[in-house]
């Protein structure tokens, strides 16, 4: 039989699908600990992987960019970038 504190917090969640997990206020710390132990060990997944960007379409490849004066300019502006 549910108590009417977890009947109102699955009303409030939207669906009664979903869990619920609700603490005592009186909750020692032992089950805090090991409530916090199951939630790490059920995880969130694996982190989506991150997509490399081709850039080989890119109109602003192309143009060179400002040639700097300074120690060794004229020697990097010759080499490729």
């Amino acid at each position: 039989m549910e108590d009417a504190a977890s009947t109102a917090a699955a009303d409030a969640a939207g669906t009664a699908g979903e869990p619920v997990v609700t603490l005592p206020a009186d909750a020692s710390a032992e089950e805090v600990a090991a409530l916090t132990v199951v939630f790490s060990a059920l995880g969130g997944g694996e982190a989506p992987a991150v997509e490399r960007t081709n850039r080989w379409g890119v109109p602003g490849s192309g143009v060179r960019g400002a040639v700097v004066a300074g120690p060794g300019a004229w020697r990097a502006s010759g080499l490729p970038r």
